[in-house]
Parts: structure tokens; sequence; C-alpha cells
């Protein structure tokens, strides 16, 4: 799934309950696919709206948070500081996503990545 050159990873949508897991990413463990699952959730559960995690061009992660027009109960504050959070305490999962996937779809390589040499 593509929005505005980004590859959507996961999203979760407050409105109609739903969470969306890209197939493209089925290799990702289960455990991982679980956690975000979890982390997409629990974010509309307690600020609301749709939120997706995805990676721009250059292999970085990127959340982005919307709410309908009409949702008065959303607050954007909430929303950045949930995501602050969420980039804080999650900091190594989210680092070995981006490694994920800057090898396995942009085909980058792992020792330059990991600054390590042979």
């Amino acid at each position: 799934m593509m929005n505005d050159n980004k590859v959507v990873l996961c999203g979760a949508n407050a409105y109609e309950k739903k969470y969306y897991f890209n197939n493209e990413f089925s290799k990702i463990p289960e455990s991982i696919q679980e956690e975000l699952h979890i982390m997409c959730v629990l974010f509309t559960e307690e600020v609301g709206g749709i939120f997706t995690i995805g990676f721009s061009d250059e292999g970085d992660l990127e959340f982005e948070t919307t709410a309908a027009d009409e949702d008065y109960l959303y607050d954007d504050i909430s929303a950045g500081l949930l995501v602050a959070k969420i980039r804080n305490t999650k900091q190594e999962l989210l680092q070995s996503l981006e490694l994920y996937y800057r090898v396995l779809f942009l085909n980058e390589n792992v020792d330059d990545l990991l600054g390590t040499e042979d």
C-alpha cells in the first residue's frame, strides 16, 4: 500500500475498529507483528483517529496520525506526545525495522548501514 511515496507497514482506525498489516512484510517475525498490532490499536484507543506506521523513500520510519473533521475528542497534542513516547520506548524495535526495510526492500548494504568493515 502506497501513500505519498510512503510504504505503509501497518495502521489502525479507531472509527472502523480495524487494524491493517501490509502482507509485503509477512516475513517479519510474528512476535514483532503482534507488537506492532498492539502498538497501533492502543494508540487509536487512547487518542482516536487513524494511526499508520510506514517507510519514507529513504527507509525512515514515519508515523502518521489523522482524524475526521467532526472528531472533537481527538487531540493533536496528545497524539504528538504519544508518538514521541513510542519513538522513545520502542527505539530499538523501530531501528531494527528501518534496517530490515533498507536491506530487504531498498537493497542497501547491511555492513554500510551498521558501520562495519570486512
